[in-house]
């Protein structure tokens, strides 16, 4: 079992928690979604030999208390945070794994905190301004269908949206044996309505354009290997490829591969790191 150091600091109108495990390079994982540093577990314990694993709960996550819960949250706040954890914890440039909302945090963290990553694995990041214009007006209907669902239904009724806008299946999901379940405690409820009320809306008003990233920025595209190719999220990682002018990256699984295929996921972020 990998030991887990917990820590806290006090940045601009929150008390994140964080976490570090392993030794090794410091590598920062930014989850998706609802997820917090917990929800990492399986992943780290493949990664914490070769790596100082680093996880932490976003901003109105878990542990990640807001002194004013109904304060709306940017990514560029998420980003602000994401970085205060990094100087509390490393001593220079860090390793990124950013996964969906956890990767438009890492390209916000690039653009406004030059230097703190040195590569930053980029998978699937929910970006809507990187796609084309008839896919941007598409996307951003599914997402505030999305919205209008969590405001009339609750937060069951629309993660099931979120699931399906992203093409994820939580019945039918093809996954590695012996992984860690996460039932839907309160807790969990607690951050899907958090996810639902404030990140969602923060990744559709976001300004985040590839205009944004260096075309010589330490980016490494990713999608998952089984991500329906329509995705919204799929196409922009496709499109933030093309802007680097580098082939995107199949990692396993879909658009939660991390999840749902935790070692073979690691070890393709093995491979591109080591």
């Amino acid at each position: 079992m990998t030991d887990t150091r917990n820590g806290y600091l006090t940045t601009d109108g929150a008390r994140i928690h964080y976490q570090v495990a392993g030794s090794g390079p410091t590598l920062f994982v930014s989850q998706s979604g609802e997820g917090d540093a917990d929800r990492t577990v399986d992943l780290v314990g493949g990664l914490a030999d070769r790596f100082t694993v680093v996880t932490y709960d976003r901003r109105g996550l878990s542990r990640s208390i807001p002194a004013d819960p109904a304060a709306p949250v940017s990514l560029r706040r998420h980003a602000d945070d994401a970085a205060a954890v990094l100087r509390e914890v490393a001593d220079g440039p860090v390793l990124m794994l950013g996964l969906s909302l956890g990767a438009a945090v890492g390209l916000h963290l690039l653009s406004a905190y030059p230097g703190i990553v040195r590569k930053l694995i980029a998978h699937e990041p929910i970006a809507v301004r990187f796609l084309d214009p008839a896919e941007e007006r598409a996307t951003r209907e599914k997402l505030a269908g999305v919205v209008a669902v969590h405001r009339e239904s609750g937060w069951r009724a629309a993660a099931a949206q979120v699931a399906a806008v992203l093409g994820i299946n939580p019945r039918e999901q093809d996954t590695e044996p012996g992984i860690t379940r996460f039932p839907f405690t309160d807790q969990r409820a607690a951050n899907f309505e958090f996810f639902l009320r404030n990140d969602l809306d923060a990744a559709l008003t976001d300004s985040l354009s590839l205009a944004d990233v260096a075309r010589d920025a330490p980016v490494i595209p990713a999608v998952g290997a089984t991500s329906p190719s329509d995705g919204f999220d799929y196409l922009a990682a496709l499109a933030l490829a093309e802007h680097l002018d580098v082939a995107p990256v199949r990692f396993p699984g879909g658009h939660n591969g991390n999840l749902t295929h935790p070692r073979a996921f690691g070890e393709k972020v093995v491979e591109l790191l080591k």
